[in-house]
């Protein structure tokens, strides 16, 4: 009977009972037959494989920093969360009540955007950010110099991706005239190695994607308050993969 269960290729999704019509089954039966084998056609996981040649050597760079970082060094890892949308509801969002989940309007009004840049310390998970209105090379270095003057006479390690911003030729010659500044690019099409992703994903989910703003002064008010917040009682992403680790996952996955 499980032989029958081979839906046409006419549809991308399938839910038990749309299959169990077109199968000729009970939706019981093709609901019994996807746990036997772990199949869960309702979800679905993203990936994108790095093509970059030197994959291997910038990914023992990075995890090394996380892993074993220099001693009397600063680790930061630095990225932009560009254009982030100052939304404000057309309606006032109900409050949680008992049985009732916050609601909110599906519309909105734009109010503008901020680009936040934040540099995420490795060892005690401190974050410096700053919000600018643009994310050119130009606010970049304006952001580096923020950190220069905050990290004073400290060997700096920043960990950030390829954006080309972060290769301009004028943040080229800027490092060139702070040699204590170090950059380490993670791979390409490889994100996920910078831990201040992980850190943007925490301010989104806690003060962005719910809030209601009616400025960009707001957005960036509540931006600063959640940094400052956070840096009272904040803590490390722990690092736990090794290259051998994740490079044998990456070729479990390309084997399927």
């Amino acid at each position: 009977m499980e032989a029958t269960l081979r839906p046409p290729k006419v549809a991308t999704h399938w839910s038990a009972r749309r299959l169990a019509k077109e199968v000729g089954l009970s939706s019981a039966t093709v609901h019994r037959i996807w746990q036997k084998y772990g199949l869960q056609p309702h979800r679905v996981k993203r990936f994108k494989f790095s093509t970059d040649p030197n994959f291997d050597s910038k990914l023992a760079d990075v995890i090394g920093l996380y892993l074993d970082p220099p001693e009397r060094a600063l680790v930061l890892c630095v990225d932009e969360k560009s254009q982030i949308q100052a939304l404000n509801r057309t309606q006032p969002i109900l409050p949680l009540r008992s049985d009732l989940p916050t609601r909110m309007t599906h519309d909105y009004e734009r109010h503008g955007t901020t680009s936040l840049f934040a540099a995420l310390e490795v060892t005690s998970g401190k974050v410096h950010g700053r919000c600018f209105p643009k994310h050119t090379h130009m606010e970049f270095i304006d952001f580096l110099k923020s950190i220069d003057r905050r990290y004073r006479r400290r060997e700096i390690h920043l960990i950030c991706d390829n954006y080309g911003t972060h290769k301009h030729p004028a943040v080229r010659a800027w490092l060139a005239e702070h040699p204590r500044f170090q950059l380490h690019f993670t791979p390409t099409s490889a994100s996920w190695l910078n831990l201040v992703e992980r850190w943007f994903g925490l301010i989104t989910e806690q003060t962005i994607r719910r809030g209601s703003f009616d400025t960009v002064w707001k957005l960036e008010r509540a931006i600063h308050r959640f940094i400052a917040n956070w840096n009272e009682d904040a803590k490390p992403f722990r690092w736990t993969a090794s290259p051998r680790s994740i490079k044998a996952k990456i070729r479990r996955v390309a084997e399927i």
